[in-house]
C-alpha cells in the first residue's frame, strides 16, 4: 500500500481560475491521447476509474485533480477528503495528438494546457505518459523541448512494455535515455530528464514511478530507483 492509494478526485478545471487554491506540491501526467495516461494513474493508485479513460481519445479537454491526503483507503473510499490534510495533487491533463477534436475546443485546450505547465508554481514535475514502441512522436519532443524551459523534472513512462520483448524493452529504454540525455541547458548542464518502463497490465515499474513522485512532492527522502541504469 502507498499514500498514492488515497487518491480521490477533487475537481476538474476548465480554466485557470478554476485551478486548486491549496498551496500543495501538483505532480502533472501528460501525453498522446492514447498512450495510456489514464490507465496508468489508475493503477498507480490500485483504482479502476480514478481517471476516465475515454474509448474515444482525445475527449477528456480539462484539467482534473486528483487530492492525495486527507482521506482512508480500501473499503473507506467514499469518506470526505479533510483539506487541511491534503498532501499533494496528481493532475490529468487533457491528451494531445488526437485529429477529432474542433479547432476552437482544441485552441482552448491547448492555451489552458501551456498556462498550466509554464505559469503554475506549485507544479513540481512531469510525468511524460509515451508508448515505448513508439516513443518521442513529434508532439511528444515539442512538449519536452517546450516544457524543458521551466527547469521541472520530466519522468517519462514508456507505458505497455509488456507488448515488448526484453531487446525490444531495453532498446526502447535505451532509445529514449540516449535522446534524454541529448538535451542540456546553455551552461552544459543535463536537464532533469528520466524514464523506465511501465505497464499497467502486468504492473510493471510501479514501485519506481510511485517513489519519484513521492520524491518530488517530498514526500519521502528516498530516492527513486533509476530503472534506466538495470
Amino acid at each position: 500500500m502507498t499514500k498514492l492509494w488515497q487518491a480521490r478526485f477533487y475537481k476538474t478545471a476548465n480554466h485557470l481560475r478554476d485551478l486548486p487554491k491549496l498551496d500543495v506540491p501538483e505532480i502533472a501526467f501528460v501525453g498522446r491521447s492514447n498512450a495510456g495516461k489514464s490507465s496508468a494513474i489508475n493503477i498507480l493508485c490500485n483504482q479502476k476509474s480514478l481517471a476516465y479513460a475515454s474509448k474515444t481519445p482525445g475527449r477528456t479537454q480539462h484539467i482534473n485533480f486528483f487530492s492525495v491526503g486527507g482521506a482512508h483507503v480500501a473499503q473507506h473510499r467514499h469518506d470526505p477528503v479533510d483539506e487541511k490534510k491534503i498532501e499533494l495533487f496528481l493532475v490529468d491533463l487533457p491528451g494531445y495528438g488526437y485529429a477529432q477534436v474542433s479547432g476552437s475546443a482544441k485552441n482552448h485546450w491547448q492555451k489552458l494546457l501551456s498556462d498550466y505547465l509554464i505559469t503554475r508554481p506549485q507544479l513540481k514535475g512531469l510525468i511524460l505518459v509515451m508508448d515505448s514502441r513508439h516513443p518521442f512522436q513529434p508532439l511528444d519532443v515539442d512538449l519536452l523541448e517546450w516544457f524543458a524551459v521551466t527547469g521541472k523534472p520530466v519522468h517519462c513512462l514508456l507505458t505497455k512494455a509488456d507488448k515488448l520483448n526484453r531487446k525490444e524493452s531495453t532498446d526502447s529504454l535505451k532509445q529514449t535515455d540516449t535522446i534524454l540525455k541529448s538535451y542540456i541547458d546553455e551552461s552544459g548542464k543535463p536537464f532533469p530528464f528520466s524514464a523506465q518502463l511501465f505497464s499497467s497490465t502486468k504492473r510493471l515499474g510501479l514501485e519506481t514511478a510511485t517513489a519519484f513522485i513521492l520524491n518530488l512532492a517530498g514526500q519521502t527522502t528516498v530516492p527513486p530507483q533509476n530503472e534506466s541504469s538495470q
